[in-house]
């Protein structure tokens, strides 16, 4: 059975305040990933002052191994006003990727990443660092573009962020969430109960977090055969099936065999 983990970032930053904006290396997490029987994964950039410059180095990547990789390209909201429709151009038609990445802790997101998305009709999984408000501008003023809210709204385990993203999953069909980096499983359950097993993306905020925890929650949840499929692999499939991708236009692209392991949620602290 196919799984896809939506996020992953990869290659070097240089802003050197942590890893995350440091370096993202794949050597240890790929293989952790094949161990964990993760079949495919979304690469995009580490934090990075030039974005344009880091997409190149992910589509180096995703290029030796396009069995392997989906590539999202990673914009700055502010810094990259102006540009951003030819650097999303750019990762769509010559670098075949098939999303749009943006952070918070970077800028707000604008009306020029929506639009850049719209035309190329591109997911775009942008992490709200617990403003959920802005959540409900984007999907009512964007109908036509899909939001990927990672986290399930905050990576810092806010409660009332994660629980004001349930809401929004429920009330908007173009809002989804990956459960990358969720600890608390109660709300992670609550997401499932309530908006379905159609709203949410299996991720791992690689290459940081192991994969095979982060599956841990998805086998946890004891989700239907058919539900399993959504959340592993086909709910990103269907997103990105619009995707403007020259190296294959409706995003499925063959995937690496990998060996699936079974794991047993333990609990934790």
């Amino acid at each position: 059975m196919l799984i896809i983990d939506c996020h992953c970032h990869a290659g070097k930053g240089d802003g050197l305040t942590g890893p995350w904006d440091t370096d993202a290396p794949l050597t240890d997490f790929l293989r952790w990933s094949d161990e964990a029987g993760v079949g495919r994964t979304v690469l995009f950039a580490a934090f990075h002052s030039d974005y344009a410059l880091a997409n190149r180095a992910v589509a180096g990547l995703v290029k030796r191994q396009p069995d392997r990789f989906y590539g999202f390209a990673f914009v700055h909201a502010a810094r990259d006003r102006g540009r951003i429709a030819d650097m999303v151009r750019e990762a769509v038609e010559e670098h075949g990727f098939c999303g749009i990445k943006a952070h918070r802790y970077d800028a707000r997101l604008t009306r020029e990443v929506c639009e850049a998305a719209r035309a190329y009709h591109l997911p775009v999984l942008y992490d709200i660092v617990g403003e959920v408000s802005a959540v409900e501008l984007l999907a009512t003023e964007y109908p036509d573009v899909n939001f990927i809210i990672p986290h399930l709204g905050s990576f810092a385990d806010d409660w009332r962020a994660q629980t004001g993203l349930i809401d929004c999953l429920v009330r908007y069909p173009n809002v989804y969430t990956d459960t990358s980096g969720v600890r608390r499983f109660d709300i992670l359950q609550k997401a499932l109960d309530r908006a379905g097993a159609g709203k949410l993306l299996f991720g791992t905020d690689g290459p940081w977090l192991h994969p095979a925890v982060e599956l841990s929650k998805i086998y946890a949840l004891k989700l239907s055969p058919a539900e399993f499929r959504q959340v592993a692999a086909l709910n990103f499939l269907k997103l990105i099936r619009k995707a403007v991708n020259r190296r294959c236009p409706d995003g499925l692209l063959p995937p690496r065999p990998a060996r699936r392991r079974r794991f047993t949620a333990t609990r934790g602290c």
